[in-house]
């Protein structure tokens, strides 16, 4: 049950965000547009529910109840990034709009770390969660399918960390740079002499 509602929300948050962003875009409702993009996250609270009165009922923690709580904490963390980002593509397509553009050197590590915090705050959430499930679960049902799940969080927070010390190391190089060393090429258009000049000299 717990699982059949994971992925029901899963699909609800995706279908709230892609009707918000087609009323906003497409219909020009815009009021509409944001009451749809807010109810998006809501649905998180209905997984919540769903997985608590499982539990309380003596439903035995599975697999399914630790994911709940994972994805719980990840909507929350990302859920606000996920909506930007489509946002902006979704103005950008509609709109004219310019894309933001893409983080290159420095901003692109300092972008690194940042979603690692975000992580932090999503493991934060879920473990939080776990807790409060290991808790509502009644006396003498095995938990060990929660209890387990923080080793989990713990790897996903070593590799999110490697992964923004690799971008800091070696951050993203700008698109351009490319574009540059082409310039100092043989035959390139700055390279190319101006046949006015060479009136001059005759």
């Amino acid at each position: 049950m717990v699982l059949i509602t994971i992925i029901a929300c899963e699909v609800s948050f995706w279908v709230l965000l892609v009707a918000g962003l087609a009323a906003r875009y497409l219909f020009r409702r815009k009021r509409l547009g944001a009451a749809l993009l807010i109810a998006a996250p809501v649905v998180d609270l209905v997984l919540l529910g769903v997985t608590a009165v499982d539990l309380r009922r003596g439903a035995e923690p599975t697999f399914a109840h630790s994911l709940a709580a994972l994805y719980i904490g990840g909507s929350i963390a990302f859920g606000h990034s996920i909506v930007r980002w489509m946002d902006n593509r979704w103005a950008a397509r509609h709109e004219g709009a310019p894309l933001p553009p893409k983080p290159t050197g420095r901003a692109h590590s300092l972008m690194a770390w940042k979603n690692f915090g975000l992580g932090v705050i999503a493991a934060g959430i879920s473990w939080g969660l776990l807790l409060v499930l290991e808790h509502l679960a009644l006396d003498g049902v095995d938990v060990t399918a929660l209890t387990s799940t923080h080793d989990t969080i713990r790897r996903g927070l070593v590799i999110g960390f490697v992964i923004a010390l690799s971008y800091t190391i070696w951050p993203r190089k700008a698109e351009d740079d490319d574009a540059r060393d082409d310039d100092h090429q043989p035959g390139s258009a700055r390279n190319v002499e101006d046949p006015r000049i060479e009136v001059r000299r005759t």
